[in-house]
């Protein structure tokens, strides 16, 4: 009777789990409504099409990253204001608030942590006029909880037009728990104003299919097939063990039989082109091959050909390598 509890124990716990979802983190439904991303629901930049506050590629004629979308108000005050309340799309914890604008291109901004199936993501929502009063770190919130109120604060010097507020949505891995020593060794000319929750040490999916397929899917909604179902633009071997990104996403580990035997001596990590992992399989010493410490194993030239803006890889004396921007990523993802 008891195994048999523990078994129904099991299988409640289980579809809990599973029945975490996503829902739309303003009044603005037209992405589902629509079934597709549209002008009524995303603003683009300044004398750009709606798709420039999409994810991806979508700045400066492709060549440079937006990581998240930027979603349409639909409430406006007298003095055309925005005033849309901003919900918390899934159910989670209150990771960090800045509450100074000239602090981050992001203005004002909050990170939310989710613990779901395995895996501890992160929603940010930025541009706020306000954060809801008594919302504080550590405070557990619920999903569609109002957390704070749409406007358009940035730092930037060209900053946000009434006719452009819009909220910055993005889903995120945060990459490294000592992002702030990494930062203090690496990135000495640069202010850390944020400590782990600074932008580079988040890196952003793309949140358009993941809200989609939890409208779509509801209670069978799978975050882990979502982001499994990313394309990998290249595939990196690094002789490392212990790093925290593993800690935070075992759901991302492949397990390999041969390392389980042996031992690990080292990760196979396959990233999207955004730089975020997609998949990491341990590897034993006698799978490595090469004693090198960081060794590119593999790129999709198809997937890295659709977006410009990856620099992860580049060409050096005809043969591909690591870029600046690859080598930065692996060496924060293993600090």
């Amino acid at each position: 009777m008891r195994i048999l509890l523990l078994s129904l124990l099991g299988c409640v716990a289980a579809l809990t789990l599973r029945a975490q979802t996503f829902i739309l983190p303003t009044p603005n439904r037209a992405l589902v409504t629509d079934g597709a991303l549209s002008e009524k629901y995303l603003v683009g930049t300044t004398g750009k099409p709606w798709e420039s506050g999409g994810f991806g590629c979508v700045r400066s004629e492709g060549f440079k990253m937006h990581e998240g979308l930027d979603i349409r108000c639909t409430q406006r005050d007298k003095r055309g204001e925005p005033i849309d309340p901003v919900f918390a799309s899934a159910a989670g914890t209150v990771a960090y608030i800045n509450t100074k604008p000239s602090l981050s291109n992001y203005g004002r901004y909050i990170v939310l942590s989710h613990n779901i199936e395995g895996l501890n993501i992160l929603t940010l929502y930025a541009h706020l006029s306000e954060v809801q009063e008594g919302l504080a770190v550590g405070q557990q919130v619920k999903q569609g909880q109002r957390i704070a109120t749409m406007g358009r604060s940035a730092n930037t010097r060209e900053g946000i037009s009434k006719d452009r507020a819009h909220l910055h949505f993005e889903f995120d891995f945060i990459l490294n728990d000592k992002f702030a020593a990494w930062h203090d060794k690496f990135m000495t000319s640069q202010r850390n104003d944020h400590g782990a929750w600074n932008g580079l040490n988040l890196s952003a999916v793309d949140p358009a299919p993941i809200l989609l397929a939890a409208a779509r899917e509801g209670t069978n909604f799978s975050l882990l097939k979502q982001l499994r179902a990313r394309k990998e633009v290249c595939r990196v071997l690094v002789r490392d063990t212990n790093f925290s990104f593993l800690r935070r996403y075992p759901a991302l580990i492949r397990q390999n039989p041969t390392a389980t035997k042996e031992g690990i001596a080292g990760y196979e990590i396959s990233l999207d082109f955004n730089g975020g992992p997609i998949e990491l399989i341990p590897r034993a010493a006698s799978e490595l091959k090469s004693p090198a410490k960081i060794r590119l194993l593999a790129v999709n030239e198809p997937e890295l050909a659709q977006h410009h803006c990856c620099h992860l890889v580049v060409t050096r004396k005809g043969h591909r390598d690591l870029g600046n921007a690859g080598e930065q990523r692996i060496s924060l993802l293993t600090y």
